[in-house]
């Protein structure tokens, strides 16, 4: 290939990386990130030969070069070296919202809420045997559709169809159970009400549930998958505090308790998630799992602390210090859901403030106008500054979190 011609094709016997395109390859503000493991594969499909890949590691890695990256300042040998190349990998981002990827969700939720919210008495006709064979049909269906659009390189079309085949094991348990007669007597006997009322039966489907998940993303590693997962999570925090109530009758205030609990419970398993996708050497590992997790766990988090009932001022101040701190934290690892939730929470405090506080006084909505125009300078101050301000909020999470700050 001419290197002053970047669209040139490759000639027969050319290396596989002179396969280029100039509009993603050559712009100047195109980086890669690269260990010594890729190096050593790329002398193995033939693109280096071995001494141009020792002579370009060894000019890259030197003690003091501008491309070689160390945690902390901290000088990093051999393995340790290509490990954390591989650590500060960010991950991939999702798919763009093209017209493509607009039909592709569109269809696949429609499939999926045939399966799932939608899903008519009807079906009961078959009995219980019945509708085991055809959710078992669907969801083996599924699975193999999205196994073949993943050889095909469809790997949006892929994920909506193996997350389909997630929703349908909860159909396939109750179904069992209903064949076994396992299924407890009582109100919501129907599938449909599964999505529509909160009872502690539907426990043991969402822990099947969960398992099957966890089984298929391991084989089929698409972050759509998660979706299912972070949504019965959601229904499992208000069905187990059913359960834990059937003594003591409702009791809203231990729901929100119970939804505060476990959203913080999923906020943990998505950073979990979150920091070993990150530190994973393959591309397919590296991918955005812990989106639908934050998404969750987060409006768990903030709609049972939200909801919270209290006439202490200064438990609403603590309130919205709290959602100060979402706003910081969402900024310090980029995840723009716990920004947007803490700014709604300010947003209400102040509300309150207005209509409760200072009712009756006429300063305070001057004072609110000059500080929303605050806000604003800050927000063009923000953008200015954004790097430095990234990296100032990262350096105050704990060393073990800081790598949710990289990407």
């Amino acid at each position: 290939m001419n290197k002053n011609d970047p669209d040139s094709r490759p000639v027969a016997g050319s290396p596989p990386g002179d396969a280029t395109q100039a509009d993603d390859v050559f712009l100047p503000s195109v980086r890669v990130q690269l260990g010594w493991h890729d190096m050593d594969a790329a002398v193995q499909s033939g693109i280096l030969a071995p001494t141009e890949a020792h002579a370009l590691w060894s000019a890259w890695a030197r003690p003091g070069s501008h491309t070689r990256w160390e945690p902390g300042g901290l000088s990093v040998p051999g393995a340790a070296l290509e490990r954390t190349a591989s650590e500060r990998v960010p991950v991939a981002s999702g798919p763009r919202f093209s017209f493509t990827n607009t039909l592709y969700y569109f269809g696949g939720m429609l499939a999926i809420g045939a399966m799932t919210l939608f899903m008519t008495l009807g079906w009961e006709l078959f009995g219980a045997w019945g509708v085991l064979a055809l959710a078992l049909g669907y969801l083996v269906g599924a699975l193999l559709v999205a196994g073949n659009l993943l050889k095909k390189g469809l790997h949006t079309p892929a994920g909506i169809l193996a997350t389909l085949a997630v929703c349908l094991v909860p159909l396939a348990v109750w179904a069992l159970q209903k064949g076994l007669g396992a299924w407890p007597e009582g109100s919501a006997d129907s599938y449909r009400d599964y999505h529509r009322f909160i009872h502690w039966r539907w426990v043991t489907l969402e822990l099947a549930t969960l398992a099957a998940a966890v089984v298929m993303l391991w084989r089929y590693k698409l972050p759509f998958m998660v979706m299912p997962v972070a949504v019965t999570l959601w229904y499992m925090s208000m069905d187990v505090a059913r359960f834990l109530m059937q003594t003591s009758g409702f009791d809203w205030q231990f729901r929100l308790d119970v939804s505060l609990v476990f959203g913080l419970f999923t906020c943990a398993v998505a950073v979990w998630v979150d920091l070993r996708t990150r530190r994973a050497a393959l591309p397919e590992d590296r991918q955005d799992f812990a989106f639908w997790l934050y998404l969750f766990g987060a409006i768990m988090f903030w709609a049972g602390l939200s909801m919270q009932n209290s006439d202490s001022e200064v438990n609403k101040l603590i309130y919205a210090l709290i959602n100060v701190g979402l706003v910081f934290l969402g900024a310090a690892i980029g995840r723009r859901v716990f920004t947007v939730l803490g700014a709604l929470g300010v947003a209400g405090y102040l509300g309150y403030l207005s209509y409760r506080v200072f009712e009756d006084s006429l300063l305070f909505p001057f004072a609110l106008t000059l500080l929303g125009l605050a806000v604003v300078g800050l927000g063009i101050w923000w953008q200015k500054h954004e790097a430095a301000l990234n990296a100032r909020l990262a350096s105050w999470l704990p060393a073990a979190l800081r790598p949710l700050a990289q990407g």
